[in-house]
């Protein structure tokens, strides 16, 4: 670091644009995790020349001009490290086996074979299944982690490591051979962009959907209308599987026994996504004599709603469509519940502490998520989970889908809270139980 400091200190911000493949993220200083992974790569990787010739050479600028400087004063053991560091490529390893504080036994994603590595501040963060880039150094008698990003690779996005492994085979398969360690290094800067994709899609903020995988922005939409009881006979065919008589349950009438208030849940059939849900709640729609108020989460939603609405009430006018974020949303709510709410969930708590409506839900819930095992999933490329685990690399997506699901469930667990049997779901699969 002295000697690449007095050297090349002016090609330091052009070796962090290149790393990046100049779209930086924001100045090194603000992401000084970065620096663990990006300073090997400036000392033994980076050469400008890349840029120019798409060619990597055997070793980055830095290193090579040390040790041509350097050469009559290093010690075979530093020759020894240097070969390793500017020669040995970057890969993608899975953790299989983790001993805390002492090593990791990893499994090369991109070409295969299972290695064992000292390494002990990592070991304490990383779980089986678990990924993460970095750069194994043989030392004859034992391995290490030469270099290694800080980024902890979920299971979740283990798929794009798989269509990478499917790309680069693809460079091959010519050859009629398996990838090769000289692959890796000759496709180093393919694989330095899918981690630098992965590591961006992670700090990204999760995008929030409704179950139409849209995304959340909530509406309120306002009409004027006629009459309540107008307005009811024409829009009450909304709530599909619900009869006039349930939805006029809580409804309110005048001393003249006119309509008054009435609230109607905009449901639709089945699930596009779930295709185990007999229903989907789409929206909500309360009728308070002559005017008309409507909440939906999304705009695409509000727009077909509002379609609905002036194409069945004739005397709806339209008044106002307000839209706001998650964000607002929290901020204009009230501090504190009404004695009215507070009641009702305390009631709805009640019944959801009864056994046997745990057990109903319990069964339901169950049903749904064994459902999953039958659905044309996109990162399957179209299939369900019962076609991709017959062969190989579908396998391993569908078990990486499973890990990272189990995981979720038990980072949510509550007191109280039903959680699904995924090892059900694995036995439909014949998939084995995760370690």
């Amino acid at each position: 670091m002295r000697f690449a400091a007095l050297r090349f200190a002016k090609e330091f911000d052009e070796a962090w644009q290149d790393f990046n493949m100049g779209e930086t993220p924001g100045e090194l200083e603000e992401f000084p995790e970065e620096r663990q992974i990006f300073i090997p790569y400036y000392l033994y990787h980076w050469d400008p020349l890349i840029r120019l010739t798409g060619e990597q050479q055997p070793a980055g600028v830095v290193a090579r001009a040390y040790m041509q400087e350097k050469s009559e004063r290093l010690s075979p053991t530093e020759r020894m490290l240097l070969e390793q560091a500017t020669t040995q490529p970057c890969s993608f390893y899975e953790v299989i086996q983790s001993r805390p504080g002492e090593g990791l036994f990893l499994r090369d994603l991109l070409i295969g074979g299972e290695t064992e590595v000292i390494e002990h501040s990592a070991s304490r963060e990383l779980r089986p299944g678990d990924s993460l880039y970095g750069q194994i150094w043989d030392e004859q008698e034992f391995k290490i982690l030469g270099s290694s990003a800080p980024l902890v690779i979920p299971p979740s996005e283990k798929i794009p490591l798989i269509r990478l492994r499917q790309e680069l085979q693809k460079k091959v398969v010519g050859q009629r051979r398996d990838l090769r360690t000289d692959d890796l290094a000759r496709h180093a800067t393919l694989i330095r962009s899918t981690y630098l994709e992965i590591r961006d899609a992670l700090r990204r903020p999760p995008q929030l959907q409704n179950t139409d995988g849209d995304p959340l922005l909530f509406h309120t939409l306002t009409f004027q209308i006629g009459s309540a009881d107008d307005a009811f006979a024409a829009l009450a065919p909304l709530a599909f599987g619900c009869s006039p008589e349930e939805l006029l349950d809580e409804a309110e009438r005048g001393p003249d026994g006119k309509l008054r208030s009435v609230t109607i849940n905009w449901i639709r059939e089945g699930n596009r996504r779930m295709k185990s849900w007999e229903n989907t709640i789409l929206g909500h729609i309360k009728i308070s004599d002559t005017r008309l108020v409507a909440e939906v989460n999304s705009e695409k939603r509000a727009r077909r709603l509002r379609k609905e609405i002036e194409q069945r009430l004739a005397s709806a006018v339209h008044e106002s469509t307000i839209a706001k974020t998650v964000d607002e949303l929290v901020k204009t709510a009230p501090k504190q519940k009404s004695r009215k709410e507070l009641d009702r969930e305390a009631e709805f708590q009640a019944i959801l502490r009864d056994p046997e409506v745990q057990r109903q839900i319990q069964a339901k819930l169950q049903k749904q998520m064994e459902q999953w095992v039958h659905e044309k999933l996109p990162a399957l490329g179209g299939r369900t989970p019962l076609e991709a685990v017959r062969d190989p690399e579908g396998k391993e997506i569908v078990e990486a889908l499973l890990l990272d699901w189990e995981r979720r469930e038990q980072k949510d667990s509550a007191p109280g809270r039903i959680l699904p049997d995924i090892g059900a779901i694995r036995r439909l699969l014949n998939l084995p139980r995760a370690s």
